[in-house]
C-alpha cells in the first residue's frame, strides 16, 4: 500500500467518532448553536445522521477556524462543481467529509481535500472501475484488504474534493505526485481518512 506524507503542521483535522452520540437530542441541542442557512439545510435531511453530521460538522468546523486563524464569523459559498469554500477568506480552505463511522474536517492555509470511510466489502468489478493495476494488486495481497481498499479510495476521494472537480472517469490514475496524501485507518472504529495538498 502507497505510504502517506505527514501533513500535521500544513493541515489542521478535526475528527469526530463517537457516533453513540448520533441522537434527536444532539441535534436539539445543536440548531441553536449554527447560523442560518445551515440550520435550515440541517433539517433538510429525514434522518438524525444527515441531521447530526451537517450540525457537527459545521461547529467542528468553526472551531478549526477560530483556533488556527482566528475567525469567528464565516459564511459558506459553493463553488462550480460544488467544493464549498469561505469567500470572506480566499486563503483559507476546508473541507468537511462524513460516513457512518466518522465526521472529519481539515482546514489549511492552502487547498484541501479530506475523506472518511468505513470499511466496507467489495467485488473484482468495483476494483475494476476504481483501481489500476498496481493497486488492485496490493490490495488483493493485503493480509486486510477491506482496509487497504478504504485506504487507497480515501486517497482518491480527498484528491477529488482537493481538485474540487467532484469524482471524474480519472479513478484509476487520480494519484499522481501533483499532490500527497496522508491516510490514517482506525482499526477499532473500523474507518479510513485521508487528507490531501498539492505537492509544492
Amino acid at each position: 500500500m502507497a505510504q502517506g506524507s505527514d501533513l500535521s503542521g500544513e493541515v489542521s483535522i478535526s475528527l469526530f467518532d463517537d457516533m453513540t452520540l448520533c441522537t434527536d437530542e444532539q441535534v436539539e441541542r445543536m440548531i441553536p448553536l449554527v447560523p442560518e442557512p445551515r440550520r435550515s439545510q440541517a433539517l433538510k435531511f429525514r434522518h438524525t445522521f444527515g441531521r447530526f453530521a451537517c450540525l457537527k460538522s459545521y461547529l467542528m468546523l468553526s472551531g478549526l477556524l477560530e483556533s488556527r486563524f482566528g475567525i469567528t464569523d464565516f459564511k459558506i459559498s459553493i463553488a462550480e462543481h460544488g467544493k464549498p469554500y469561505l469567500a470572506d477568506y480566499p486563503n483559507v480552505h476546508f473541507s468537511i467529509s462524513h460516513c457512518q463511522k466518522a465526521i472529519a474536517v481539515g482546514v489549511s492555509g492552502n487547498p484541501v481535500g479530506i475523506d472518511v470511510e468505513g470499511f466496507r466489502h467489495f467485488n473484482e468489478t468495483l476494483l475494476d472501475k476504481t483501481m489500476n493495476a498496481t493497486q488492485k494488486a496490493d490490495i488483493i495481497a493485503s493480509q486486510s484488504p477491506e482496509q487497504t481498499f478504504a485506504a487507497y479510495w480515501t486517497r482518491k476521494e480527498a484528491v477529488f474534493k482537493l481538485l474540487g472537480t467532484g469524482i471524474t472517469d480519472n479513478l484509476h490514475d487520480i494519484l499522481t505526485d501533483k499532490t500527497k496524501t496522508d491516510t490514517t485507518l482506525n482499526l477499532d472504529k473500523g474507518y479510513a481518512v485521508s487528507v490531501a495538498v498539492f505537492n509544492r
